[in-house]
């Protein structure tokens, strides 16, 4: 089975309703899809969302980067998915989002020619029902409160507020607010600062908010600090996570022998594919970090059955899931994932267990890339 082509698909997925961040608000989802086909007529597909914050890549620079890739990983076997990343990394330094793409389709694509899910390719299934993570990011203290007192009532388990907004004290105050409505015992409540903040204003928000349920707060400095990580980390009881400045193997070593971090944001698009993160998951464990698992805003139906079928798999999802599809107003599946009581379902046909409407597809695709392509 050899890979016949190699397509990158630019589209444009509406959003339910804004999402604010410290740095930007999320009104469209931006993302460059990979449709693989093999020499046997065999169909994968790959997702990423563009995060230039995060790893640097645009939707245009990633699209770019496929179309170069291409005709270099063209005609080689398709089942042999370490040597065509080891080609790809040689031909091209860095793009880890858009190298993911690949990554993903081939996975998809060995999975449904073998008739196995992928977390079989990826070790065995160790759960199948995975709890939800969900954003509160209505930029304001009263619509976050109805937010979580919604979803809440859906059987949601694990919140995460955004931080970073505002005022260090506003943002704690508003994070208070958050745990008293839902800090019954039974949640799981974390913040998220997207490198929002100096060191000493995360200071001032971590001991602002020590006595409440908070359980940890993710990349509160920029995720090049590692020396504010570390002091924001010293400074209180409540556990630091890493996102951004979370790239690699190598970053998890250095935040866990730093004292930087007590767990991180797992991304395919950061880690560059799916067998990558697993790995990562699995150090994660030997290490004792904790993992959070999850989707760039706002990642389509491709990239979260990716997520599950790694939830699947992984040694633990000790601080939950971030699946993104949810924000979207519209998807590209065939059949949507199936979410229930703020749990999601891990699919269980081949590959990434989905079916992509390519018409649907068709219709949001960037007119440009589709003519060009």
């Amino acid at each position: 089975m050899r890979i016949k082509r190699i397509k990158p698909i630019a589209v444009d997925l509406p959003m339910v309703k804004p999402i604010k961040m410290a740095f930007e608000e999320v009104r469209c989802s931006q993302n460059a899809l990979v449709r693989l086909e093999t020499d046997a007529g065999v169909v994968g597909w790959g997702d990423a969302a563009s995060a230039p914050t995060m790893t640097g890549e645009t939707l245009e620079s990633m699209m770019a980067a496929v179309r170069y890739l291409a005709p270099r990983l063209e005609g080689m076997a398709a089942d042999e998915i370490d040597a065509v990343m080891a080609r790809a990394e040689r031909y091209l330094y860095g793009n880890h989002a858009a190298k993911s793409t690949i990554e993903m389709a081939l996975h998809d694509a060995l999975g449904r020619t073998i008739g196995k899910p992928v977390y079989e390719l990826l070790g065995g299934k160790r759960r199948s029902r995975i709890p939800l993570l969900r954003q509160l990011a209505t930029g304001g203290a009263a619509g976050d409160i109805e937010e979580a007192k919604r979803r809440k009532a859906e059987g949601f388990v694990i919140f995460k507020v955004k931080v970073g907004v505002a005022d260090p004290l506003a943002d704690a105050h508003r994070t208070r607010q958050v745990c008293e409505v839902l800090g019954d015992g039974k949640m799981l409540i974390c913040a998220d600062a997207n490198q929002g903040w100096s060191a000493e204003q995360a200071i001032t928000y971590v001991r602002a908010v020590e006595d409440t349920a908070l359980e940890f707060l993710e990349q509160p400095v920029a995720g090049k600090d590692l020396e504010g990580m570390v002091a924001v980390a010293r400074a209180s009881r409540i556990k630091i996570g890493c996102d951004e400045g979370l790239h690699s193997i190598e970053d998890l070593r250095r935040h866990h022998a730093a004292g930087a971090a007590h767990g991180g944001n797992l991304k395919i698009i950061k880690f560059g594919g799916m067998k990558p993160l697993y790995e990562a998951a699995v150090l994660c464990e030997e290490l004792g970090m904790k993992v959070n698992l999850a989707c760039k805003m706002a990642g389509c139906g491709i990239t979260c059955a990716a997520v599950l079928q790694l939830a699947a798999a992984i040694p633990a999802v000790d601080w939950g899931m971030s699946l993104t599809v949810q924000y979207l107003a519209d998807d590209i599946l065939a059949k949507p994932l199936v979410f229930a009581n703020g749990h999601a379902e891990v699919p269980t046909g081949p590959g990434l267990g989905i079916e992509v409407d390519e018409a649907k597809v068709r219709r949001y695709a960037r007119a440009h890339w589709m003519q060009s392509g």
